[in-house]
């Protein structure tokens, strides 16, 4: 690594967490995916040791951005400079590979996601959590039913002559109609392309209906790599569909090039607690407040033992006093 300066963004999301180390052009040197497997601290900690062993630790961070349902917990923990939600990273980090980018197709492990974006700017989204059709996690599920690695998901999909049609309104009518369509003698080719061109379908009708969907079109998140949804896309749509080389880091990419943006616009030192962050020892725990009708669950984070963070009150009765 010649330069001495880089920029850290972490993905903190329910299946992966995410790092990306950018270089002071913002470009991609260093990336690690983890599973979080329900354990975000841990994963966390594990993410910045590795990372460290990685590198030459003696280099500086300039500055740290975090992002995915467990941004917050991340910021507190590494000293981020900017915490910022999924739909900004994402955007972000297509239109500086693709500045011409109009929409963004996301489907990661266990939700997904469409950003229509114009001159550069989010200008309109929907998220799906709800139906786990089409996610990572349930192509992974029917790849492990039907005997084949994920890793083959998608060259088997290529491979099919004629994709049979399969229902993919929903996780449960396209599974139990894949096993029927076994049971009628198609072969494993068909029925997985038939269940790509299914799970697009579902996105369309979904996630994306009613949103303007104009080329340039990125597909990014785990599932992109996936050779035939993408080709399902681009058969749907009739655009091409871009995948970018770095598809799986996208939002950690994002927040290390916001983090940088604020960092150098402010010219402000960084807080970056540190590669020794992998040392310390945190806890979070919650409580229920009773002070009022809302019941509010209060989230406690612990450094050391030491009260770092607290978050998820609707007032200001659980806020930390500032140290003097």
């Amino acid at each position: 690594m010649l330069d001495s300066e880089y920029y850290l963004g972490i993905d903190v999301g329910s299946v992966s967490v995410d790092f990306a180390l950018l270089n002071k052009d913002h470009k991609l040197v260093e990336k690690i995916y983890l599973k979080t497997e329900g354990k975000p601290i841990k994963v966390i900690k594990d993410g910045i040791n590795i990372l460290k062993n990685r590198i030459n630790n003696k280099i500086k961070i300039k500055a740290v951005g975090t992002t995915g349902s467990g941004r917050k917990l991340a910021g507190v923990m590494v000293g981020a400079d900017i915490i910022k939600n999924e739909i900004t990273t994402h955007a972000v980090a297509a239109a500086k590979i693709i500045p011409e980018v109009k929409t963004i197709l996301e489907i990661g492990g266990q939700d997904s996601k469409i950003i229509i974006i114009r001159d550069g700017i989010a200008v309109d989204f929907a998220m799906n959590t709800v139906c786990a059709a089409g996610t990572g996690s349930f192509l992974e599920q029917q790849a492990r039913r039907l005997g084949i690695k994920i890793e083959n998901f998608g060259d088997l999909a290529l491979e099919a002559k004629e994709a049979v049609r399969i229902a993919g309104r929903c996780s449960v009518f396209a599974e139990s109609d894949m096993i029927h369509k076994q049971q009628l003698g198609y072969n494993t080719p068909e029925i997985i392309a038939g269940l790509s061109e299914a799970l697009v379908r579902n996105y369309l009708n979904n996630v994306a209906k009613g949103k303007d969907i104009k080329a340039p079109i990125v597909f990014q998140g785990g599932v992109a790599a996936n050779k035939g949804i993408k080709a399902a896309f681009a058969k749907e749509l009739n655009e091409k569909i871009n995948v970018p080389k770095e598809y799986d880091v996208m939002g950690a990419i994002g927040a290390a090039i916001l983090g940088a943006e604020k960092i150098d616009f402010s010219n402000q030192k960084s807080s970056f607690k540190g590669f020794e962050l992998s040392d310390f020892n945190y806890k979070a725990d919650s409580f229920i407040c009773d002070g009022c009708a809302n019941g509010c669950e209060i989230v406690n984070i612990y450094q050391n033992g030491q009260l770092i963070a607290r978050w998820g009150a609707r007032c200001n009765r659980w806020e930390l006093k500032e140290s003097s």
